[in-house]
C-alpha cells in the first residue's frame, strides 16, 4: 500500500458528526430476534447493523450461526430501517452469498486474517467489486500479519478498507478477553493515518461492564468508530451473552462518551504540553540510560557465571524479583499488569546478554 493516496475515505459518505457506530448481535438467531435490535437501534447513533451468520467456533459442539438464512434477515432489517448491514466472511462462498443478500459491509475475523491463503482466496472472490471490506487483526500480536491481510485486499483493487481491533489473545489470564495492545493499533494508525481504525470493544472486554472504558480510550486516541455488540435480551443470547449490552445501553454509553479534539490552538495549552513533553522526553533518555548501565552490569553478570560454569536462568532469585518489584511498583502507582510485561522483556534482554557472553 505505497500509494496510500489511493485508499478512498468511504468515511466521509457517511457524514456523520460522531464516530462511525456498527452494533448489532454477536449472532443471528432469530428473525425476530434480528428485526427487533434492528428497530431499537434505528434511533440510535448506530449506522450499521451487524451480526454473525457463519460463527467460526474455538472448539465443535457450539452454536455455529444460523448460516445463509440469516442474510434474508439482515436485508428484510435493512429494508424496515434503512440501517446498513454488515456480516463476517470467512470463504469464497460466504463472499458470494452476501453480495447476493446485498451486505454493505464484510469483515474478516481474526481467525481468518492469520490465513494469507484465505485471505487471498477472500481478495479475489470480492476484486471488481466496490464493498467496503474491515479487517480485524489476527488473533496473535502480529502487525505484519494485519497489514498483510490489508494489502492482499488493495492489490485486488478494494479501495474502501477499514481496520478493526479487537485485541489478541495471550496465554496467561488477564482482566480482558483480548489483550488491547492499543501500541499495536496505534503504530498501524501511525503508517497508515488514512485507514479507519474501528475498535471492537465486545472482544476485547468479554464481559459488559468494561465496555463503556475501552469505548473512551478509543475515542481518546482518535479511532474512527466502534463495533457493539448488542442484544435486546443479552444474558439469553446464544453466544457471547456476557459481552454483549442492550441497545438502550448502547445509546447511554454513546450520550456518556466524551469526543476530544485532536488539538487546541490556545497559547496557554501548546504551552503546558510542549513542557510536559520536554519532561517526558528527559525521564525517556533516563530509561534509555538506566536500562544500558543493567545490561552492562548483566555482561558481568554473565562473565562471572561463564567463569564458574553456573546457568543463565536462575528461576529463584527471578522469581524473587519480579514480586518484590510488582509490589514496588503498586505502591508508585504502577499496575501489575505493566509491572509484569516490563520487567520480563527486561529479563529477556538480560538473559540475551547473558547468553552471548556465554557463547563467546
Amino acid at each position: 500500500m505505497e500509494n496510500k493516496k489511493e485508499l478512498r475515505n468511504w468515511l466521509d459518505d457517511f457524514k456523520l458528526d460522531h464516530p462511525l457506530v456498527i452494533a448489532g448481535p454477536c449472532s443471528a438467531e432469530t428473525e425476530e430476534q434480528v428485526l427487533k435490535i434492528a428497530h431499537q437501534l434505528k434511533d440510535s447513533d448506530a449506522t450499521v447493523l451487524r451480526a454473525g451468520i457463519w460463527k467460526p467456533r474455538t472448539r465443535p459442539g457450539n452454536f455455529e450461526g444460523v448460516g445463509a438464512l440469516g442474510l434474508k434477515w439482515l436485508k428484510k432489517a435493512k429494508e424496515e430501517t434503512g440501517m446498513l448491514t454488515t456480516t463476517e466472511v470467512a470463504n469464497p462462498h460466504h463472499v458470494d452469498l452476501a453480495l447476493e443478500n446485498d451486505i454493505d459491509i464484510l469483515w474478516l475475523g481474526a481467525r481468518t486474517t492469520v490465513s494469507p491463503f484465505i485471505v487471498q482466496e477472500i481478495a479475489d472472490a470480492l476484486k471488481g467489486t466496490d464493498k467496503t471490506v474491515l479487517v480485524k487483526n489476527p488473533v496473535n500480536p502480529d502487525l505484519s500479519l494485519w497489514l498483510g491481510a490489508v494489502e492482499r485486499l488493495y492489490t485486488a483493487d478494494i479501495k474502501n478498507l477499514g481496520v478493526i481491533h479487537r485485541g489478541f489473545s495471550a496465554y496467561e489470564k488477564t482482566k480482558y478477553r483480548n489483550n488491547p495492545e492499543w501500541q499495536i493499533a496505534i503504530e498501524l494508525q501511525n503508517k497508515f493515518p488514512d485507514l479507519p481504525l474501528i475498535l471492537d470493544p465486545s472482544h476485547i472486554a468479554g464481559r459488559r461492564d468494561i465496555i463503556f472504558d475501552l469505548c473512551q480510550t478509543a475515542l481518546d486516541l482518535n479511532y474512527d468508530g466502534l463495533m457493539v455488540e448488542t442484544h435486546h435480551t443479552p444474558d439469553d443470547a446464544w453466544s457471547d451473552a456476557a459481552q454483549q449490552i442492550t441497545p438502550a445501553r448502547l445509546i447511554q454509553i454513546m450520550k456518556d462518551l466524551k469526543i476530544r479534539k485532536e488539538v487546541s490552538e490556545s497559547e496557554e495549552f501548546q504551552n503546558k504540553l510542549s513542557n510536559l513533553r520536554a519532561r517526558i522526553d528527559v525521564a525517556d533518555n533516563t530509561l534509555i540510560e538506566l536500562m544500558a548501565k543493567r545490561m552492562k552490569i548483566s555482561d558481568e553478570i554473565g562473565r562471572v557465571k561463564k567463569s564458574q560454569n553456573v546457568s543463565v536462568l536462575q528461576t529463584k532469585r527471578w522469581n524473587e524479583i519480579l514480586g518484590k518489584m510488582v509490589l514496588e511498583g503498586e505502591q508508585h502507582g504502577l499496575s501489575e499488569e505493566f509491572i509484569l510485561r516490563l520487567f520480563k522483556a527486561v529479563h529477556q534482554e538480560s538473559i540475551n546478554h547473558q547468553e552471548k557472553i556465554m557463547k563467546s
